[in-house]
């Protein structure tokens, strides 16, 4: 079990966010949370990745508490995409996709070594960026530049990804690009995967499993064919919906607000 929440409460003051989350990921699976505006899911993603020290309980990794392990010994098996990236300025994309070899660098060592360089490479080639090696980062479209930091994020060759909202800005072609590479690193590599998706219908093509959240709590855990109800959808987010199956799998039409 590469992640387990114990009783997981956290938020940015004294005053919780997300309250007593229990949960357990398998190795290699893929799991979207969801929810309404203010329910939890980036809160809940930043105690995962370390951003926010827990008000209580616990993030397990590999067995081991992370808010308790040095920095780096996390970042060797946990990476995370924001949603928001600071552009670097002057740096290429091979120089970007470097700087997720720094975990596994000692401290005393400065220059990537051979190996390292090799690594970098892979990650650019997994995300079809091996042309746009020397152009700055801060020249890419939306969609490449999201794939930069993934790339980055890979270069880290993590055990599990972190994901708030990946498919943000971006349009369908390149949401579908960005989400297509993330099924085949989720499959090829056994890469766990935890995203927070606005997109519904998204997050039923292609996760493993959902879970909902409601006012900072879990609602429902489960595939999105037991989740993804007309009921759950009503006290979740307040909307009159139908299921539809569809060549990809069910998908949600919403009707009406509740």
């Amino acid at each position: 079990m590469p992640i387990e929440l114990q009783n997981l409460t956290g938020g940015y003051t004294v005053i919780p966010i997300v309250k007593d989350i229990n949960l357990t990921l398998q190795t290699g699976e893929w799991l979207s949370l969801v929810g309404a505006n203010g329910s939890g899911k980036s809160t809940l993603l930043k105690l995962l990745s370390r951003i926010l020290s827990p008000q209580q309980g616990t993030v397990l990794l590999d067995g081991k508490a992370i808010h308790t392990q040095p920095p780096h010994l996390v970042a060797q098996k946990l990476a995370l995409l924001p949603q928001q990236q600071t552009i670097p300025v002057g740096l290429t994309v091979r120089q970007l996709v470097s700087l997720g070899r720094t975990p596994h660098q000692p401290w005393w060592q400065w220059e990537l070594t051979a190996e390292d360089w090799q690594k970098v490479e892979t990650a650019m080639q997994k995300t079809q960026l091996e042309k746009f090696s020397d152009r700055l980062v801060e020249n890419l479209s939306g969609g490449e530049r999201q794939r930069a930091f993934l790339a980055l994020a890979l270069a880290q060759e993590p055990k599990v990804l972190l994901l708030d909202e990946p498919t943000t800005y971006l349009d369908i072609n390149y949401q579908l690009q960005l989400l297509e590479l993330l099924k085949q690193l989720n499959q090829s590599q056994e890469i766990t995967i935890v995203t927070v998706l606005h997109e519904l219908n998204l997050a039923a093509r292609y996760s493993s499993r959902i879970a909902l959240l409601k006012q900072g709590q879990l609602w429902e855990v489960g595939t999105p064919a037991t989740v993804l109800t007309p009921h759950a959808i009503a006290q979740v987010f307040g909307v009159e919906s139908i299921i539809i199956n569809t060549p990809v799998g069910l998908q949600v039409c919403a009707i009406s607000a509740v």
